[in-house]
């Protein structure tokens, strides 16, 4: 009993971090969905039932502008995809305490950075990620709970400001990545020019937001591997 509350109290404290960076994100999305027009308790909704920031940010346009289920699933499965990818990695390093039920909730809370943690472990248990996994979810969902309630209340001009640090994000983490890869430059600068023809072409600026994002998304995607193949290195004789 011990050992796996030392294990969970291990989780905690090495979620903590993560929590705190989450804390901040998730206020700006709050400020987002509420300034979009969603309610707080919508927004904070959203933010325990989903915990996926591009997700979410890519969520309230659709929601807000009366686009389909199948539209929101669809940009859903692109943006989150990988987070498939990194649970099937993930379930490798699962020790036998870690059954379906709790592979479930464990999934359920595998961000980029929980993942990054566990993947860092040789091996680990279900006390270990239910506390790894925990503190996370809270920080999501007190950062969006504070964001939201501050965005109903706030002047509209504090607001606004306020809004510019959901961009702020993505900025952060696109301009490194750009910046050390030329092919990810590329790649990113084929999803602005994409962007920018269905919102200022005719025709093109009809398609639903939904639906813009995954068009751009897949396509810079596609062209980028098609253009710059990832060459496999060979096996040392």
């Amino acid at each position: 009993m011990n050992k796996k509350r030392d294990e969970f109290l291990k989780g905690i404290k090495d979620g903590l971090p993560i929590c705190i960076g989450y804390v901040s994100v998730a206020f700006a999305f709050g400020i987002f969905a509420v300034s979009g027009g969603l309610t707080p308790i919508e927004a904070i909704l959203i933010s325990m039932t989903n915990v996926t920031s591009a997700g979410q940010l890519a969520a309230v346009p659709i929601i807000l502008s009366g686009g389909t289920l199948f539209e929101l699933a669809a940009s859903q499965l692109v943006i989150n995809l990988r987070y498939a990818l990194m649970s099937v990695a993930l379930s490798q390093k699962l020790d036998s305490s870690v059954k379906l039920p709790h592979r479930f909730i464990i999934a359920f809370v595998n961000t980029d950075e929980v993942f990054a943690v566990a993947s860092s472990k040789k091996s680990v248990g279900k006390s270990y990620m239910f506390g790894l996994i925990l503190t996370p979810f809270l920080g999501w969902s007190a950062g969006t709970a504070i964001g939201a309630f501050a965005g109903s209340i706030l002047p509209p001009l504090v607001i606004s400001a306020l809004g510019v640090a959901i961009y702020g994000m993505f900025i952060a983490i696109v301009v490194p990545a750009a910046r050390a890869d030329g092919h990810v430059l590329v790649c990113v600068v084929i999803a602005i020019a994409l962007s920018c023809m269905f919102r200022y072409l005719p025709v093109l600026n009809t398609v639903q937001p939904g639906f813009v994002i995954i068009i751009c998304s897949v396509a810079a995607s596609a062209l980028c591997a098609a253009l710059f193949p990832h060459k496999e290195k060979e096996e040392a004789k």
